[in-house]
C-alpha cells in the first residue's frame, strides 16, 4: 500500500463549460444509481421481509416455528452465498467491458428474478419443489446483487466533480434505503390482510410490483455514459485481461480493508430481517415494525448524503469511524426497547441508527471504496471485498435467531453479534487510507499493463 501523502485534490483547471458537463454527467450518474438501487433493495429487502414473515409457513411447514423461521432464514443467507460469484463474475465483466453495460444486466437479473418469485408455487402445492425454485431464484438475486452497489458507486465516484466525490456516490445508498421503504411500504397493506388471503395471494403482489420500479430504472440506466477515466483506458488498450488475479496482486491491503470495513452492513441486515421476526415474537405488532422502518430510513435517504457531503470536508475516515461505534452503542438500546415492547423508544432508537450512526458510516462506503482501488481494478476490488462482510451479514440473522431462540429475554447475544460485527469494521477503517483529498488519476496503487516496461513493473512490485 503506498504511504504517500494525498496531495491536493485540485484538478487540472477546467473550462466553465467542461465543469458544466461533468456536473451534469454526475447528476446523470446518481440518478441511475439511486433508482438502481431502489429496484435491486426493494427485491433483495421485500424478499427479507417475506422470509420473516410469510415464507417460512408456505415455503418450510413445520410443526415447530422456530425451525421454519430458522429454514427461511436459511434462504435468506443463500444469496448472500451467492454474491461474491456474482462480484466476481460482473466485477470482470464491469472492469473489462464497461461500467454501464454490467450494471444494466445485473439490473434485469434483478428485476426478473424478483418477480418470478411472486409466481412460484408452494410447498402445499408442489412439495420440496416449491422451496428448491425459491432458493434457485434467490441464489440469481444474490448473483446480481453482488455487483450492483459496486458497480454504480464506481462510476458514480468516477464521474464526480472533484471534492465531491463522496456526495455524489452517496445516492447509490439512498436509492437502497428508499428501495427499503418501498418495500415496506408495499408489505403494509398484506400485513392488513386476514391471514388466508395474505398467504394465498396476498405476499405476491409486491413482488410483482418490482416490474414498475424495473422499467423506470432501465431506462435511465441505458442511457448512461462510460466514465471518461475508463473510457480513456480502453480506448488505449490499458485495460487488464484479469482484474481479480491483477487486483489481489497489486491491491491485497486494500482488498483486506475494504472487507473488514464492509462488516458495517451487518447493522442494517440484523434489523431489517431478525430485528422485525424478534420484535413480531415479542408482540410487537407487523404494522408497527413496518412504519419503524419506513421512518427511518425515509429519513436516512436525505442524511446519507449530508454525511457523505461532510466527508468531502473532514474526510471519510472520521466520519466513518464515528457511525459504525454509534451503531455497536445504540444497537444494545434498540433490542432493549424491543424487548419491553417500548414502541415510542422503538421509534426513535430505529431512527437514530438507520438514519443516524448507520448512515455516518454507509453513506461514506460508495466513495472511500472505490477510492482504494486503480481503476483497472476498481470494478472487480470492490465488488468482492464489499461481499465478504455482507455475506457474513446474510447468515447473522439465522445465528442470531439460533442463539435466542425461545427466551425472547434473552437478546444481548444478537446485540452483541451487531458490535463485534462492527469492530471489525472499525479496524478496517484505522487502517485504511483517507482518500477525500486524492485526485482521481492517483487513485490506487499502480497496475502493471503487458506494455509496461521494465522500469514500471518495478515500481508495481516494490510500491
Amino acid at each position: 500500500m503506498s504511504t504517500t501523502t494525498p496531495r491536493s485534490a485540485a484538478p487540472d483547471h477546467e473550462s466553465p463549460e467542461a465543469a458544466a458537463r461533468r456536473l451534469r454527467r454526475a447528476k446523470k450518474a446518481a440518478l441511475a444509481a439511486f433508482l438502481g438501487g431502489a429496484l435491486e433493495y426493494y427485491d433483495f429487502f421485500l424478499y427479507a421481509t417475506a422470509a420473516s414473515l410469510i415464507f417460512g409457513k408456505l415455503f418450510f411447514p413445520s410443526t415447530d416455528s422456530t425451525v421454519a423461521q430458522l429454514s427461511s432464514f436459511a434462504t435468506l443467507g443463500v444469496a448472500y452465498v451467492a454474491r461474491p460469484f456474482g462480484a466476481i463474475v460482473f466485477g470482470h465483466l464491469g472492469d473489462r467491458i464497461g461500467r454501464k453495460n454490467t450494471m444494466v444486466l445485473t439490473l434485469v437479473l434483478m428485476g426478473a428474478s424478483t418477480f418470478l418469485i411472486g409466481l412460484l408455487p408452494t410447498y402445499a402445492q408442489v412439495g420440496a419443489l416449491a422451496p428448491t425454485l425459491l432458493v434457485v431464484l434467490r441464489l440469481l438475486q444474490g448473483l446480481s446483487a453482488g455487483a450492483e452497489t459496486a458497480g454504480a458507486s464506481s462510476l458514480t465516484m468516477e464521474e464526480s466533480p472533484v471534492g465531491r466525490r463522496g456526495f455524489f456516490p452517496s445516492f447509490t445508498i439512498s436509492g437502497i434505503s428508499a428501495g427499503i421503504v418501498i418495500a415496506s411500504l408495499a408489505f403494509l397493506p398484506v400485513a392488513s390482510m386476514n391471514e388466508a388471503d395474505r398467504l394465498s395471494w396476498g405476499w405476491r403482489v409486491p413482488f410483482w410490483a418490482s416490474v414498475l420500479v424495473l422499467a423506470v430504472a432501465f431506462v435511465v440506466r441505458r442511457a448512461l455514459e462510460e466514465p471518461e477515466v475508463f473510457e480513456d483506458k480502453a480506448q488505449h488498450n490499458d485495460l487488464v485481461k484479469l482484474p481479480l488475479t491483477e487486483m489481489f496482486r497489486t491491491h491485497p491491503i486494500q482488498f483486506l480493508q475494504v472487507a473488514a470495513m464492509s462488516f458495517e452492513t451487518v447493522t442494517n441486515t440484523f434489523m431489517q430481517s431478525f430485528g422485525l421476526a424478534y420484535a413480531v415474537s415479542v408482540g410487537v405488532p407487523t404494522r408497527t415494525m413496518l412504519w419503524v422502518s419506513v421512518v427511518g430510513n425515509l429519513c436516512a435517504v436525505a442524511t446519507q448524503p449530508l454525511f457523505a457531503r461532510l466527508s468531502d470536508r473532514v474526510g471519510r475516515k472520521p466520519v466513518f469511524i464515528a457511525g459504525v461505534l454509534g451503531s455497536a452503542v445504540m444497537i444494545f438500546l434498540y433490542f432493549r426497547s424491543i424487548s419491553t415492547g417500548n414502541l415510542p423508544v422503538i421509534f426513535v432508537t430505529s431512527t437514530l441508527i438507520t438514519a443516524g450512526t448507520y448512515a455516518m458510516s454507509n453513506g461514506i462506503y460508495p466513495a472511500w471504496f472505490p477510492e482504494l482501488f486503480n481503476v483497472r481494478v476498481r470494478y472487480t476490488g470492490v465488488a468482492i471485498a464489499l461481499q465478504v462482510g455482507i455475506l457474513c451479514a446474510g447468515f447473522t440473522p439465522l445465528l442470531g435467531t439460533a442463539l435466542v431462540g425461545s427466551d425472547k429475554s434473552h437478546w444481548l447475544p444478537a446485540a452483541w453479534i451487531v458490535a463485534g460485527s462492527s469492530l471489525i469494521a472499525v479496524i478496517g477503517a484505522l487502517t485504511a487510507r483517507e482518500t477525500h483529498a486524492t485526485p482521481l488519476a492517483e487513485l490506487g496503487n499502480p497496475v502493471h499493463h503487458p506494455a509496461a516496461g521494465a522500469s514500471e513493473r518495478e515500481s508495481v512490485l516494490t510500491r
